[in-house]
């Protein structure tokens, strides 16, 4: 039985040196951590801040949002949060 030599595919870095030497994923961590940043200058706020709010301020989507909260926040910060309805709108705050 003969057995054929496969070709190899070339790895990304080897397909895009240029991303590879510019560092393309630094900045987005860097941004990743000052949009966080944002949503807890937000929550901070006496009153806090809505889903809605903190969508705008952070650009991203409210699945996005609320695991932020429950991930970057929470966990690993150890920021206690708090909801609760104002006037039909839930808004959300770091406990004092």
């Amino acid at each position: 039985m003969r057995t054929r030599a496969l070709k190899q595919k070339p790895t990304k870095a080897a397909k895009s040196p240029a991303k590879s030497a510019q560092g393309k994923s630094k900045p987005a961590k860097a941004s990743s951590n000052s949009k966080i940043d944002g949503l807890i200058a937000l929550l901070q706020a006496p009153r806090g801040a809505s889903l809605a709010a903190m969508m705008q301020a952070s650009g991203w989507q409210a699945h996005s949002v609320r695991g932020a909260i429950a991930g970057a926040i929470k966990q690993r910060r150890g920021l206690n949060i708090v909801s609760e309805k104002i006037d039909g709108v839930r808004m959300y705050r770091v406990a004092p």
